[in-house]
């Protein structure tokens, strides 16, 4: 079954290569705006359809997110000239910006330690290990185990899919993630620290045309909120395709509340701290950010996480941990 899976796996990613070949050498000599658009439509079709044929949480999750999100977002900019696809001086670099979770780093930042990595890999090696005992845990506690899960699942998996790309092509690239449980706010959260390639797409392709559009009718405070929530309101709506590709079920639109939330409690956040800013007051990071942390816990078990639970979603991915196991000791004891 899994080498099955494998199989599609690397029909799907050939197809995508031969699609991201066609944007370089033919959409591109296609002038910016409708028609380049236009030349860029059956491709954006077929990055919404290419993950379904994937069943695997672990392979089908992050496929849709490259393709359905990321790449689907930097090519609609791409088609006005605009986003991280511009500028590419070479088709190596055209297919790498475009398929996988990465950006340039324009600051020559560091990459984080491999050592942090390692450590970060052991402890969901151990909270994997901990599912078998869940039955023993407080639901508080399983929760607990859930997001840091979800946090270090999603961090590994961007930060292995962008070693490759940094050793071979040498790209020097920006991290994806920004030690979020350090958070102070939630606008700190969503907007420095917590996966910074959405980030990094949503503001040239949402945030800033909402912004200069919305300035032209209200004052740059009500365009700033308004920008914000819309961002937060597009991510949810791509929050909820993706649960529909690795649940298969019907939307419930759970997540997409969770970031509508979200979205006023940061534009109510950041007006707010302009008051407090303006007569000197300033809530201590100590005191924060265990808030923050509070409240995306709670909102979180409310309504991000209940959806794929109940398909059980969180069932087939501690399976394929095993399963992925297993295939690998079989293909080991075949060469040895």
């Amino acid at each position: 079954m899994m080498d099955v899976e494998i199989e599609r796996f690397i029909k799907v990613w050939l197809t995508t290569i031969s699609c991201l070949c066609y944007c370089y050498f033919i959409a591109s000599k296609i002038p910016k705006g409708f028609l380049r658009l236009l030349s860029l439509l059956p491709i954006l079709y077929l990055f919404l359809i290419l993950p379904f044929n994937l069943s695997s949480f672990h392979l089908g999750g992050p496929t849709t997110f490259f393709l359905v999100w990321l790449a689907t977002f930097k090519l609609l900019l791409f088609s006005f000239n605009q986003g991280p696809l511009a500028q590419s001086p070479n088709i190596l670099h055209f297919i790498s910006l475009a398929s996988l979770p990465i950006n340039l780093n324009q600051n020559k930042t560091k990459p984080k330690p491999k050592s942090l990595l390692l450590l970060k890999l052991l402890i969901l090696a151990l909270i994997i290990h901990a599912y078998d005992y869940r039955q023993n845990f407080h639901p508080l506690f399983i929760l607990v185990l859930y997001c840091c899960h979800m946090y270090l699942g999603i961090e590994l998996v961007l930060a292995l899919t962008a070693i490759p790309v940094r050793t071979l092509l040498g790209f020097n690239l920006q991290p994806q993630f920004n030690e979020p449980y350090l958070s102070t706010s939630l606008q700190d959260f969503w907007g420095r620290r917590w996966n910074l390639m959405v980030t990094g797409i949503l503001r040239p392709a949402v945030f800033h045309p909402v912004y200069s559009i919305s300035t032209r009718f209200v004052g740059p405070s009500c365009a700033f909120s308004s920008a914000v929530f819309a961002t937060f309101v597009v991510s949810g709506l791509m929050h909820e395709l993706i649960y529909y590709y690795l649940t298969r079920a019907p939307p419930t639109w759970e997540v997409t509340c969770f970031f509508v939330l979200h979205g006023v409690c940061t534009a109510a956040e950041v007006a707010v701290k302009k008051v407090l800013l303006r007569r000197g007051w300033r809530l201590h990071g100590a005191v924060s950010g265990p808030l923050v942390l509070a409240f995306l816990a709670a909102t979180g078990s409310w309504l991000f996480f209940p959806q794929l639970l109940r398909n059980g979603v969180d069932r087939k991915a501690i399976e394929e941990y095993a399963t992925l196991v297993n295939f690998i000791k079989s293909k080991l004891q075949l060469h040895f």
